[in-house]
């Protein structure tokens, strides 16, 4: 089930748009500048901006995020959105880029199950950030599941810290705090790879809000710059799995790589 990013804004616009379900950091730590290049999405609503899913600068002016933090703007006639790399969410700065968004194409049977990416095409570069990189065209398959058991990710985002318990209705937490965490590996399929979350082996993972964000490849003093996939989906108590879409496969670089052409 796809998540959807559950402030007050998005519960409404949910209501009335059908957005389908978004994703946040559990079980990690704040993240203040280490990945500098990682953003928030943000959307003018009637009680002002706010933001609904994050994204990486993959170039100066290019924003990467998932299709379904977009596609709902599509029949309300809203091409301009904008984006933010402060290490917390403010929507009174004065640092925001706006730009407009182009979607991946949906697939035969009208759907974007497996290319559930867009992208910002902002209206100005982003000076002094260092873009993240893209995995190379068929990364994941010559490395094979074999290769992967032992891998570690490190997932990035502005989304939800995770659910509290007790004291009356359960919640999620929302503070705005770009986290990261370290998630492993489960499973790898066509169009995606299964991220495991669960805090009881230590790993973290996404929450509602963290849809669009990246999950690098490697962790700790492994880790490097490349976006292994897009935070799409994962399980409704973000405590086990985290759903990313591969970023390797010939379909995300027929509809990536033209936007990075100098």
């Amino acid at each position: 089930m796809r998540k959807v990013f559950c402030s007050t804004l998005i519960v409404i616009a949910i209501l009335l748009f059908a957005i389908q379900p978004v994703f946040a950091i559990t079980n990690g730590q704040p993240d203040g500048n280490r990945h500098s290049f990682v953003g928030a999405l943000s959307v003018d609503f009637p009680e002002g901006r706010d933001w609904v899913c994050s994204g990486t600068l993959i170039a100066p002016d290019v924003f990467l995020t998932a299709a379904h933090c977009v596609d709902w703007l599509v029949p309300q006639g809203i091409s301009t959105v904008y984006v933010s790399f402060e290490p917390v969410f403010d929507a009174t700065s004065n640092t925001f880029y706006s730009g407009h968004y182009v979607m991946a194409p949906i697939d035969k049977n009208g759907r974007s199950h497996d290319y559930d990416l867009a992208l910002v095409l902002l209206d100005k570069a982003v000076p002094d950030i260092e873009p993240g990189q893209l995995p190379a065209e068929g990364y994941f398959d010559q490395i094979g599941v074999r290769g992967l058991r032992n891998q570690l990710f490190t997932p990035v985002g502005y989304g939800s810290s995770g659910r509290t318990n007790g004291g009356g209705r359960p919640y999620f937490n929302y503070d705005g705090i770009r986290r990261y965490a370290t998630g492993s590996f489960n499973a790898l399929d066509k169009n995606w790879l299964h991220l495991s979350m669960n805090p009881a082996t230590g790993d973290g993972g996404t929450c509602y809000g963290d849809s669009g964000g990246p999950n690098f490849i490697g962790a700790g003093a492994s880790e490097t710059k490349i976006i292994a996939g897009v935070t799409v989906t994962g399980d409704m108590v973000c405590r086990a799995t985290n759903v990313i879409i591969r970023l390797d496969t010939a379909a995300a670089h027929q509809f990536i790589d033209p936007y990075l052409e100098p």
